[in-house]
């Protein structure tokens, strides 16, 4: 039995990595980071389960949070106007402030604001480009 679970914890694992971009990645990391660490303390009795479980947790948060800050800012620019994002319990909250726009590179600046529990946990200015992507391959 445990060795089922270590398999579909695993796979769930290898699952979400394969879905993720760069940035969902590092947010798929930091989540899982501090979930395993809450999950070993937490679970005193077996502390490699309640990490495991943790990590998986934070992970699929993580990469959850970074997914809909993106939407946030991406809606922001398109709609050129705030954005605002809440979870259904109210506890977690994502806000996109458009702020400017260069036409000479074609980049918008948004303000991004991130709360949890009515505590702002991320205040960044990202940058948004319009445009086209050229390489030479041979």
């Amino acid at each position: 039995m445990k060795k089922l679970i270590s398999l579909l914890l695993a796979l769930s694992l290898l699952w979400i990595a394969a879905g993720c971009t760069q940035y969902h990645a590092r947010g798929a990391g930091v989540g899982g980071a501090v979930g395993g660490v809450a999950g070993a303390l937490l679970d005193s009795k077996n502390p490699w389960r309640g990490g495991v479980i943790g990590a998986v947790l934070g992970a699929i948060a993580g990469a959850t949070l970074t997914e809909v800050s993106m939407q946030a800012t991406q809606e922001a620019v398109q709609q050129n106007k705030p954005v605002e994002y809440r979870t259904a319990d109210g506890r977690g909250v994502v806000e996109a402030y458009p702020l400017d726009y260069d036409a000479r590179t074609k980049c918008h600046k948004v303000q991004e604001r991130v709360w949890e529990d009515g505590k702002l946990v991320k205040d960044q200015i990202k940058e948004v480009c319009e445009g086209e992507k050229s390489e030479k391959k041979y």
